[in-house]
């Protein structure tokens, strides 16, 4: 018996309760669904495996003593298949022990659910998009990127085990002011001249400007606008294609690579997406011209001042971009808007919401902006090539993808965080990837010696299970689920690594307790073919806790 199907028992003996009553002439305001019924795991286990507040949520308005309802549906659950004993504690609280067959159920149908184990279809019909990292193409993605791009990722996946359509979404800011200085210092470096002032600095620039001169070896007999229009296109398209590499490394995957230079192309109308979206949000009431600028009025929306979208001189500006992307972006289909940005950008939030607004969407509804905090890695060393940042390329080559993606996972984005290189690097239990996937690579190490001794899974005896590292083991399987639904609702996938972690001690103490291989000449029973099932269930709903990470299961370590 899992929790929704507790869960679900205990909806139908409420419902039958409130049927009762108005069908005795009592007027009982009930809307409550099954999925309302929250279950828990009792802290002392010796309580019982679930216990429910459901009675004292629904005595009021049955009108009845929260305790007598308590004790009417526990007697209604001790009729239930899988339920052993359903007690009454406190002022109304219902504390329910399953039978061990139906508790040691749950072992086959991880197994046989496999990678479905632990998805539902909580946000099934939500079409959402999110957006992160959009780092400028000028540079190498950093540290701060590292940690965007580990939590979108991962946010991305568990909305997908929810039920939710996403697509993740890479906005290439490929426009204004910073592309001609990122061209004109590559442009510099290839004629071999100082960096400008206010250019970028950093080996890197040089490199591109060597693989520039390949690509185009009379760069420098160019008129000087046809070299720096050249040096710029070809050092855009070559650091692009490093920043997808690099994220393709850290196991990160977008659907979807939109330009900021496609939002300012004309059309043969003569209009550009961003032309369209000021005419949009003037259709919708919210523009207004003043001392011959354009503006949208987005205190409307909480905003704390009005924005300009287009200038006198008749230049949009960079809130003109964000405009016709989000507008972009509903054309395409996308109900709901997720933006993952950095710690400085909280000034985006009240911004980005009021654009909402004004577009006629529901500021509270169709758009979240998070905000993650900053990381900091004990002991990084600044990149040779880029001179002031550390590059997620070298951190990747110094403490690996697995390690950087859990860890910076493991952490909700709103938390500060410092990394200490010498834990993620030690093959111990205090460092957590490596205890979480040892206790993966520990249940594949198992199946191979079953099958050494000619043990396998043919008969399943879930009433054999009851041991007490079992029952916790059964237990903390049952809520992956329930802990993958809500790390999507609360866009938090740290939930995901706790978990897992939990699991993966759970784990080891069944381990050192119950032998799942026959001991010396002992022959095989339904016990160890029984236990092998757990041992792969636990194996299973391992791995796909590490699949939402973005991080790997080895099966040898």
């Amino acid at each position: 018996m899992t929790p929704a199907d507790l869960s679900h028992a205990l909806y139908a003996l409420v419902l039958a309760i409130v049927e009762r009553r108005r069908a005795a002439g009592d007027e009982v305001a009930f809307d409550l669904t099954a999925n309302d019924v929250a279950l828990e795991r009792p802290k002392n286990r010796e309580h019982g495996d679930w216990a429910s507040n459901i009675a004292m949520r629904v005595a009021k308005p049955l009108g009845v003593n929260p305790r007598e309802l308590a004790t009417e549906l526990a007697a209604g659950l001790a009729g239930v298949d899988g339920v052993a004993s359903a007690e009454v504690a406190g002022p109304g609280f219902i504390n329910v022990r399953l039978d061990a067959a139906a508790a040691g159920a749950l072992a086959k149908t991880i197994v046989e659910a496999g990678q479905g184990y632990g998805t539902s279809e909580t946000l099934a019909g939500s079409v959402i998009n999110l957006e992160f990292v959009s780092a400028n193409p000028t540079g190498p993605l950093h540290i701060g990127h590292t940690r965007w791009a580990a939590l979108g990722d991962s946010i991305g996946r568990v909305l997908r085990a929810a039920g939710a359509e996403v697509a993740n979404e890479y906005y290439i800011n490929d426009a204004g002011n910073q592309m001609e200085t990122f061209g004109a210092s590559v442009l510099a470096a290839a004629k071999g001249e100082p960096t400008p002032e206010g250019g970028y600095p950093g080996a890197y620039i040089g490199e591109l400007a060597r693989q520039v001169l390949e690509r185009e070896p009379k760069l420098l007999e160019l008129d000087h606008a046809v070299a720096l229009h050249t040096a710029t296109e070809i050092a855009y398209e070559l650091q692009l294609a490093e920043i997808r590499a690099s994220l393709a490394r850290f196991n990160v995957h977008f659907d979807v690579w939109t330009s900021e230079r496609r939002l300012h192309r004309k059309g043969d109308d003569g209009l550009s997406d961003t032309d369209t979206a000021v005419e949009r949000l003037r259709a919708q009431g919210h523009v207004f011209e003043f001392d011959g600028a354009v503006w949208v009025r987005t205190t409307d929306f909480g905003d704390d001042k009005d924005r300009v979208i287009r200038r006198a001189n008749g230049v949009y500006t960079y809130f003109a971009a964000d405009a016709a992307y989000y507008l972009d972006k509903s054309d395409r289909g996308f109900a709901h808007k997720i933006y993952l940005l950095g710690a400085d950008h909280h000034g985006y939030v009240h911004r980005l919401k009021a654009l909402a607004g004004a577009a006629g969407d529901d500021p509270q509804r169709d758009i979240e902006v998070l905000i993650g905090q900053l990381v900091s890695i004990n002991g990084a060393k600044l990149s040779k090539r880029a001179g002031n940042i550390i590059e997620l390329d070298d951190l990747q080559a110094w403490l690996g993808t697995d390690a950087l993606r859990y860890t910076l996972g493991r952490y909700p984005a709103d938390s500060p965080l410092t990394i200490d290189p010498e834990i993620l690097q030690r093959r111990t239990n205090d460092n957590p990837v490596f205890y979480v996937q040892y206790a993966h690579a520990r249940t594949c190490a198992v199946d191979r010696n079953a099958a050494s001794v000619g043990l396998d899974r043919s008969s399943f005896a879930p009433e054999l299970l009851t041991h007490e590292t079992e029952s916790a083991l059964l237990g903390a399987l049952q809520e992956f689920p329930r802990v993958v639904a809500q790390a999507a609702e609360l866009r938090e996938p740290h939930r995901v690594a706790r978990y897992i972690e939990e699991l993966a001690g759970l784990y080891h103490r069944w381990y050192d307790n119950c032998r799942v291989l026959p001991l010396g000449e002992e022959p095989i029973g339904e016990l160890h073919r029984t236990r092998l099932w757990l041992n792969d269930a636990t194996g299973q709903v391992i791995r796909n806790g590490l699949e939402l990470l973005g991080v790997s299961a080895p099966e040898r370590m």
